[in-house]
């Protein structure tokens, strides 16, 4: 099922009386997510993302703007029509059911012609039950599995109805790091295998890039970008953007453009002409430095961390924004690496240093 939103905008009256100054929570988001695809809504706190994702739900209206299913306008219709599956971040299974009675749950509440015999309501649960994997649990309770079993109840819960949308608050928030990546492979598999079009929620980039199709990265109500994970990460639209994607984190410096050519401190690392002279911002992902004797980017080294079949060179810059610069570079560079070395030079692989305008942060293209 498309998910079209048209100018959607959620406003919340202010909570301070002196200043009754209200909050967007979400500004004029336009956006159509293809049929069956897996999208996810990446941001920090207070991006306005769950807002968004409960919107499409129906549990919060809309204060401007329309929500297309398709080509049925569900912008009024209640939660319950929707035809939305919704998995809270905190699973919200009842304690006192068991695993068959909670996800029979949704299915005993249909009324009229959606009402479904007995035998077909549990032939559909443990169906479910089968493809999220818990189908030997289904007598147990809430207490008694652990937190990825109780996401997975709370998955099934929502399919069982068939939904035409699959929304997903935060699903992995409460689970340890093992699991996490375990749980998030099972999303991608349980989408896939049921082609439901799913929206989920997550401030963890990393999560979002590994399994989504398309992922939105938010900024204070506003949309930043959307886009395919490797391609927003390739070709950032500003800053921001550059800053939030990518594990370790991009090393940005203070930098000028004169003469054609960029320079971070005293040293010209990058030809760019074409380029008005300005202070800039400069972005430079982890893999884009190369060490090199000839290298035109000098730093002081701190220390190389061995990680098997890559290495992190810590080094810092006095034009660095970051605490340290982090550079991923094949093992085979340690050999060349003395052990009382004290700098470092870099030569730099244009296509992963970016260039930000200092006062609007924007991408500037060279």
């Amino acid at each position: 099922m498309k998910v079209e939103l048209q100018n959607l905008t959620k406003i919340f009256p202010s909570r301070n009386k002196k200043s009754n100054e209200e909050v967007i929570a979400v500004n004029d988001f336009t956006l159509t997510i293809p049929d069956g695809k897996l999208v996810g809504l990446l941001g920090p706190s207070g991006c306005g993302k769950s807002t968004t994702l409960y919107m499409i739900s129906g549990l919060q209206k809309a204060s401007s703007g329309k929500i297309f299913f398709g080509e049925e306008d569900v912008t009024n219709v209640s939660p319950e029509n929707r035809g939305v599956g919704l998995v809270f971040q905190n699973y919200a299974l009842y304690p006192h059911m068991t695993v068959k009675q909670n996800i029979l749950f949704p299915l005993q509440n249909l009324t009229g012609k959606d009402k479904l015999p007995k035998n077909e309501m549990i032939e559909r649960a443990y169906e479910v039950a089968r493809l999220v994997q818990i189908d030997d649990l289904m007598e147990r309770k809430p207490n008694e599995l652990s937190g990825g079993q109780q996401q997975r109840v709370a998955i099934a819960r929502a399919l069982v109805k068939m939904p035409r949308i699959l929304l997903l608050d935060e699903p992995l928030s409460n689970l340890d790091a093992r699991l996490r990546l375990q749980t998030r492979e099972e999303i991608r598999r349980i989408q896939k295998e049921t082609g439901i079009t799913t929206i989920f929620v997550t401030h963890d980039q990393e999560e979002a890039m590994s399994i989504s199709d398309m992922i939105i990265v938010m900024k204070l109500g506003i949309v930043q970008q959307v886009g395919k994970p490797q391609d927003i990460y390739d070709d950032p639209t500003n800053l921001f953007v550059a800053k939030f994607l990518g594990t370790p984190p991009i090393n940005v410096f203070d930098g000028k453009i004169s003469g054609g050519k960029l320079y971070i401190g005293e040293d010209a690392v990058l030809d760019v002409k074409g380029v008005e002279d300005k202070d800039v911002f400069v972005g430079i992902r982890p893999e884009g430095f190369v060490p090199s004797d000839k290298g035109e980017f000098n730093c002081k080294l701190n220390n190389v961390e061995v990680m098997g079949r890559d290495v992190s060179i810590v080094s810092t810059n006095s034009a660095s924004l970051n605490p340290v610069i982090r550079s991923i570079v094949s093992s085979e560079y340690v050999k060349t690496i003395a052990e009382d070395q004290e700098t470092i030079a870099y030569s730099l692989i244009p296509h992963k240093v970016f260039i930000f305008d200092k006062e609007t942060e924007e991408r500037i293209c060279f």
